[in-house]
């Protein structure tokens, strides 16, 4: 479970890890917008295209990237398996009683599967390019036009980077449990379903303790620090847009262009 990096930093030295947070979040929304609007196998494909070659320009490892997915892959598989199950068309594949696989069900079920994958391959590219305090910032940032009407951006976007540099402490923590238990007999494996279970409770348990231990420390650390919000709060580095913000900006242009233009030729 160590080796599952979700959400984790991946520090090398980049062009993607050096541009503006800001950016890099807005051209996260713009890829998950056209990857969700790509209508046909071809424009999918040129999606993962553009998804790979950022990755290299990241230089992020491919053994990397797949870890940082792997925790999430259990969506991909459950949805695969809804639109295999659910959708109905052509030629009957196979069938098991009230079940039925269609050549519609296993088309639906491959584009879904890679749509989802390419989803969670741009969101890991985020968190594996971006400190969790650059997201912070950023997201405080774009919400900070909302705050005249009452949103708490600071409060939000703190929530959010808490949430998510505690994931790769959780998994960590998780496996310190399974390691505890281990020790003083505990079998996690080789058992019946029942029993694994009942083996579940006594990881689930003591890791929600320390979960709550752990947001009662931050939260006393956080008294004890005085803070009281984002208030007249100064930072060291003020971001910046520069040349290959625009530049990444382009790109994506690029690849919108290309994959409507996809969706609607071919």
């Amino acid at each position: 479970m160590t080796s599952l990096v979700f959400g984790r930093y991946y520090a090398t030295s980049s062009p993607v890890h050096r541009m503006d947070a800001r950016i890099k979040v807005t051209l996260l929304l713009a890829y998950i917008l056209v990857v969700l609007l790509a209508a046909n196998p071809e424009a999918l494909a040129l999606c993962a295209v553009f998804t790979v070659g950022f990755y290299v320009c990241a230089r992020i490892p491919a053994g990397v990237a797949v870890r940082a997915v792997l925790p999430l892959s259990f969506i991909v598989v459950i949805t695969a398996l809804i639109n295999l199950f659910w959708t109905q068309g052509g030629a009957t594949l196979a069938s098991l009683g009230f079940l039925r696989i269609s050549e519609a069900g296993a088309y639906q079920a491959l584009f879904m599967g890679c749509r989802l994958t390419l989803l969670l391959f741009g969101a890991c590219l985020l968190t594996l390019t971006t400190t969790t305090l650059d997201v912070t910032d950023a997201a405080e940032d774009m919400l900070r036009p909302f705050a005249r009407f009452g949103l708490p951006a600071h409060e939000l976007s703190m929530m959010a980077g808490i949430a998510l540099r505690f994931l790769p402490q959780f998994v960590t923590e998780l496996e310190h449990i399974r390691n505890a238990q281990a020790s003083r007999g505990a079998q996690m494996t080789d058992r019946s379903l029942k029993e694994r279970y009942g083996a579940a409770k006594s990881l689930v348990i003591p890791l929600f303790v320390s979960v709550f231990r752990h947001a009662e420390t931050l939260a006393n650390a956080m008294d004890a620090r005085c803070y009281h919000g984002g208030g007249g709060r100064t930072r060291l580095h003020e971001a910046r847009m520069e040349g290959r913000d625009f530049a990444a900006a382009g790109v994506m242009a690029v690849m919108a262009l290309l994959c409507a233009a996809a969706g609607l030729l071919l």
